[in-house]
């Protein structure tokens, strides 16, 4: 009797644990349905931006994925006001005083530098970023074209990203003639 009373027992507690975990897993379900929860965790890279050339420039580049768009949001402070050409280059390197060290601009498809989006660019042909008066600036650009910790040929981790003096003419080669490297970030994956 006392065999049978603990089978019982044991059956019961295990009937009860399978019920709770479906009735847990289908609360979770309406949660990430009604956008409660997150369907998938959204893959990042980062990238502080340190001042070169004595500028005082600094600054954080974001680049979220999501699905298989990935957004970079770069802002500056204490930057001149103006324009200011942005790029990712090839290298994830920011040792050198005047950014060299970054190389040049990434361009794993081997074409000519250009503007984003209007026949052929650079992948790291991000464009002009605006500074206003208070030495500040934001730009943000969403892409297909890059990866984020997948080791590809697209992928922007271990990559750099330059801040320029000047602004980028879209047409002189190899970089837009945009000047002197004034800030500089090594992209690395979030934690």
């Amino acid at each position: 009797m006392k065999t049978r009373l603990m089978s019982i027992g044991i059956k019961s507690v295990f009937f009860l644990l399978i019920s709770v975990s479906i009735l847990l897993m289908g609360c979770e379900r309406v949660q990430q349905q009604a956008g409660v929860l997150p369907t998938a965790p959204a893959e990042q890279a980062h990238a502080v931006i340190g001042s070169l050339n004595d500028s005082g420039v600094t600054g954080m580049a974001v680049f979220t994925q999501n699905g298989d768009q990935i957004t970079l949001t770069a802002e500056i402070q204490d930057a001149s006001p103006g324009l200011h050409a942005i790029h990712i280059h090839a290298n994830g390197d920011c040792s050198a005083p005047d950014g060299t060290s970054a190389g040049g601009h990434w361009n794993p498809t081997d074409v000519a530098h250009g503007k984003w989006g209007e026949g052929e660019f650079h992948l790291g042909d991000i464009g002009n970023i605006t500074v206003g008066e208070d030495g500040t600036g934001r730009i943000t650009l969403t892409t297909d074209l890059w990866e984020i910790g997948t080791g590809s040929d697209v992928d922007v981790v271990g990559k750099g990203i330059i801040v320029h003096a000047d602004a980028d003419d879209f047409v002189s080669q190899p970089s837009g003639n945009a000047g002197a490297r004034i800030g500089c970030g090594v992209i690395v994956l979030a934690e």
